[in-house]
């Protein structure tokens, strides 16, 4: 016998639920830089570190790599990063942001701090914290 689905105490349907609510909101505030969300995780991989390839982006990003192969070229489109042959090895590069990428990090950098402080309004300060504990464990494991 299966067990019961409910949808109102289901993890699943309530992540969706809050994980929808702030990439609409992101996504808007991103088209006002002509940016997406499909960007974003690999532009906030370069604002950690420069001089990565193609697939270090995409094991930290959480993206497969054709995804992030095709997110670079559009960043590369737009000026905001560049390729560099990697010296160990002819068939890689290292990717760099251009001045035009790093200048973006602090102008984007506050809007998913305030989504996030938004999100997170609604719990006490000690149950945000073992909200994000909880969430970093259960990436950590994917």
């Amino acid at each position: 016998m299966s067990e019961e689905f409910d949808r109102q105490s289901s993890f699943g349907w309530m992540i969706n639920v809050v994980a929808n609510r702030a990439a609409k909101v992101f996504d808007t505030e991103l088209k006002k830089h002509g940016l997406t969300i499909a960007l974003w995780p690999t532009l906030m991989c370069l604002w950690e570190e420069e001089g990565v390839t193609q697939t270090e982006i995409s094991q930290k990003s959480k993206v497969e790599n054709s995804t992030t192969t095709r997110t670079l070229d559009k960043l590369e489109k737009m000026g905001l990063v560049e390729r560099q042959a990697d010296p160990n090895s002819r068939r890689s590069f290292r990717i760099y942001l251009t001045e035009k990428g790093r200048d973006l990090e602090q102008a984007l950098l506050p809007i998913p701090i305030a989504i996030n402080k938004e999100m997170l309004s609604s719990l006490e300060e000690n149950e945000q914290q073992e909200m994000i504990r909880l969430l970093q464990k259960m990436v950590a494991s994917i």
